[in-house]
């Protein structure tokens, strides 16, 4: 089931050698009360390895995942919660100065078995504005 949610993202990026880069994210999804299901929360904690030029950068790595989340079956609907572990990959590209466009996709294998979760894979997929600040 696709769910519209507010998603704040921070990360910190490290140059470890050259264009190579170490990242710390954390992605809090909060879905709004106004859908099916109601409201819920899903937050991903990220490192990833990748790398870096001038106007961009690419990273990838694992992920953990606390979530609370609503859900549908095809029959019954409901809550999910729980932790799950997962993939990560991440782009940005700055367009104008320190502003630009950031594009992640988080893919988490969410177990135990559930009467409201027809799957064990969630897919998050946030792309919005980003702002990078650089510390020399």
């Amino acid at each position: 089931m696709t769910h519209l949610a507010v998603s704040p993202h921070a990360g910190i990026s490290w140059r470890i050698n050259g264009n190579i880069l170490f990242n710390v994210h954390d992605l809090l999804s909060v879905v709004p009360p106004i859908q099916i299901g109601g409201a819920g929360v899903y937050n991903s904690t990220i490192a990833a390895l990748g790398y870096g030029w001038k106007n961009g950068d690419f990273s990838a790595g694992p992920s953990v995942a606390i979530y609370f989340m609503p859900a549908c079956g095809s029959s019954l609907c409901g809550h999910v919660a729980g932790m799950a572990v997962g993939a990560h990959a991440q782009t940005n590209a700055y367009v104008a100065g320190p502003l630009g466009v950031s594009a992640s996709v988080n893919v988490d294998w969410v177990g135990g078995s559930s009467l409201v979760l027809p799957g064990y894979v969630s897919v998050l997929v946030v792309v919005g504005p980003v702002l990078r600040w650089i510390i020399r």
